[in-house]
Order: structure tokens, then sequence, then C-alpha cells
């Protein structure tokens, strides 16, 4: 079995930049983008293609999930949204046709990781509850699913979105790739609570947001 490809939920988002440097640290990446909401995620899809303008990955893949009861602005690809709330049940029930699609997509190319950007942060119910459904996904992977070797990794779930950031820099992750505006616009509001989140995490990380800087230049 090959041992260089990983699987990786990218959705365009800072979770997604971040851990996808770190699988290339280690691996050559597969990137996917769950198309969740056809036609009302434009802003994130272009984040995405932007990161494998950077990545270079092995592969990269679009593939349309339809998720029944949710809108644009409470869809996850595998990463926590600023857009949603703070119930993580949505987010695990979202989670579960894109995993399905990471595990065919490890099987097809023989991958050694699959990797995704879930975050709820630490001491709460919410990461005992998303590491128990990360422990069930990765047995199920391994016995059931006959892929006893894949590694199911989620290695932002207990971190602070400005430790996200600390990371994201240790990595040299695209962070100028990333969108977190709630707008479909050309530029980030930076009013939303997307955009406000973003510039509080960066604020106690230290650290200038490089999409900031961007602008400046």
């Amino acid at each position: 079995m090959p041992k260089d490809l990983a699987i990786v939920l990218n959705n365009g988002s800072i979770n997604s930049a971040v851990v996808t440097a770190m699988a290339a640290q280690r691996y050559r990446p597969v990137m996917i983008f769950a198309d969740t909401a056809p036609g009302a995620a434009g802003r994130m899809r272009a984040a995405f293609d932007q990161q494998i303008a950077h990545f270079k990955p092995y592969r990269e893949y679009s593939v349309p999930i339809a998720l029944a009861g949710t809108g644009p602005a409470q869809t996850t690809t595998g990463v926590t949204d600023p857009r949603q709330g703070p119930n993580i049940s949505p987010q695990m029930l979202d989670l579960l046709p894109m995993i399905s699609l990471a595990v065919k997509s490890a099987a097809h190319h023989q991958a050694a990781a699959i990797y995704f950007g879930l975050r709820v942060g630490p001491g709460t119910d919410e990461l005992a509850q998303a590491t128990e459904f990360c422990q069930i996904w990765g047995e199920m992977i391994q016995m059931p699913c006959g892929l006893a070797e894949l590694e199911l990794l989620a290695p932002l779930l207990e971190l602070e979105p400005w430790q996200v950031i600390d990371v994201g820099y240790q990595v040299s992750a695209p962070l100028d790739r990333t969108w977190s505006c709630v707008e479909e616009t050309s530029e980030p509001c930076w009013a939303c609570r997307g955009c406000r989140a973003r510039e509080a995490a960066f604020q106690q990380a230290g650290k200038p947001d490089p999409l900031r800087m961007a602008k400046k230049v």
C-alpha cells in the first residue's frame, strides 16, 4: 500500500488550510471540496482553488453533496465554520457523508490517512462528543471497511481559534488564501461574525492576518 498519500477535506477555510499544510508535511495531499451548496458558496470554492495552486496536490476533486435540512450557512465540509452555531450534533451529522466520501477516496488512492479540520475547542461537552465520534468512525473504517492501516485525523479538534492561527504560522499554511466572510463578495466585509471571529483569532495569536496585509500592498 502506498504510504505517501493523504485525503484532505478542504472547504477553503482557515482550518482547511492549516490541516492541509499539516498533512503536506508527511504526505502528498489529495484535496476534496465537498460542494454542499452548489452555486451558493462560490467564494469558499475560490479559496479552495487558491489553496490548490499553493499546495499542488496529487489530485483534487469537487464533489456535490446534498445535506438534508441544512442551508448554505449551516453546512460544513469537515471544518468548524464561523457561520454555524455551537451545537456539535448537526456538524457530526453533516460530516457523515463527507467522511464516507473521504474513505472511498482513500480506498481508491490507497491513502494512508484522512485529514479534516473539525474544531470544537478545549474542555467542553462538545469536545468529548466529537472525540467519541472520531474514535467510532476510525474503528468503523479500520474494521468493517477493511482499511486497518488508514488513520482518521482531526488535529485541530481541541484547539482555540487563536491556536489554529499559531499552528498555521508554524506549518506555513497559506492563510492569505482562506475565506471566513459570510458574504459572497470579492473582498471580505470585515464586519460580519465570520470576519470578526477571524480578526479576534489573529489578534489573540499576536499574528498579522496576511489576507489583510495583502490588500494593503
